[in-house]
């Protein structure tokens, strides 16, 4: 039995005085109707109908479940109508958790645009680089770069950032300029590591060319677990640095930073859309997460392996880079 049918058809009943009228106002045949209303009376084990000849009234069981089931019925319709408007515009708070540097170099310069297609959704935006724990804070998603381990979360793959590796002139003028990976573990060398969150693992720096993949341990006198901290330190001529091609940019342009290595290709870390395994995403969820993964597409060169310039030309090297839209948010 479809008990909502069955509701609906005794409601029906009662409001238009005869199965007859009731089958009209449904589109149903009579038949029908009143089989509805009898399979509700069995499930109930209760009449809720007197039947005459020529009218039916309701019997104070029914009267009660009459009310009831008004009300309910009420409440559906509301609730399918509220769906109806969210998908047309969604509305509703959205708490969001985002890295540093993709927060501040790429998804709030572009947010006008998400605000001009969904004026009704408020965001609540956390900026960090830290885990989040996406049920216990009550989070509906967080974007981060890296490798998600936590098999229990949805993870859409949005884009691969592009990491380049430098170092500032005052840095390569103390300690000479490496020409070969390899060179970032001689003594003479400094690098600025960066670190997970949560294991507190170090990443090393890694290079591809021709097939041959290196994985670098440098000696460092500082680490960091944060994408701006990393900036700062090389800026500062504490080391040599990993950093997004998007976020070194203005700095490789100015000469505040040199490129290193370029014939090499550095690191390329996958950014992730993540969100908790709901069985249906909220209207508002829906929306954002196709939004942020239309933001990181409309660009092809996210998604290259290995889009860093060649070292024949220090101005094609520095033209390149202010060109390349990546950024890095790591976390484990």
């Amino acid at each position: 039995m479809d008990k909502l049918a069955a509701m609906q058809a005794f409601v029906r009943v009662v409001e238009a005085g005869t199965f007859t009228k009731a089958a009209d106002t449904l589109s149903l045949p009579k038949p029908t109707v009143t089989r509805l209303v009898q399979s509700l009376e069995a499930e109930l084990e209760t009449q809720l109908l007197k039947r005459t000849t020529r009218r039916v009234t309701v019997t104070p069981d029914g009267a009660a479940y009459y009310d009831r089931a008004v009300r309910l019925l009420g409440e559906i319709d509301e609730l399918e109508s509220s769906m109806t408007r969210a998908k047309v515009s969604p509305r509703g708070r959205l708490r969001i958790d985002v890295g540093s540097t993709v927060a501040q170099l790429l998804v709030i310069p572009a947010l006008p645009d998400f605000y001009a297609r969904y004026p009704h959704i408020q965001i609540d935006m956390g900026v960090s680089d830290r885990p989040v724990d996406l049920i216990g804070e009550n989070v509906d998603c967080v974007l981060r770069g890296g490798e998600i381990t936590d098999q229990s979360l949805v993870a859409r793959r949005i884009g691969d950032f592009h990491l380049i590796v430098c170092a500032s002139p005052d840095y390569l003028k103390r300690h000479g300029t490496p020409q070969h990976p390899s060179e970032l573990e001689d003594e003479r060398h400094t690098v600025v590591n960066h670190f997970g969150h949560r294991t507190g693992r170090v990443y090393p720096f890694t290079f591809a060319k021709d097939g041959e993949k290196l994985e670098v341990h440098g000696r460092h006198a500082l680490s960091v677990n944060d994408s701006n901290a990393n900036l700062a330190a090389g800026l500062a001529g504490l080391g040599i640095v990993r950093v997004s091609t998007f976020q070194a940019a203005p700095f490789l342009a100015s000469g505040a930073l040199q490129p290193l290595l370029l014939d090499w290709c550095a690191d390329s870390v996958p950014l992730h859309v993540v969100y908790p395994p709901n069985r249906h995403l909220s209207a508002k969820l829906r929306v954002f997460v196709d939004w942020v993964a239309e933001l990181f597409a409309r660009s092809d060169l996210i998604h290259r392996k290995c889009s860093l310039p060649k070292p024949h030309s220090a101005a094609l090297a520095q033209a390149q880079a202010t060109q390349e839209p990546a950024a890095l948010a790591m976390a484990d």
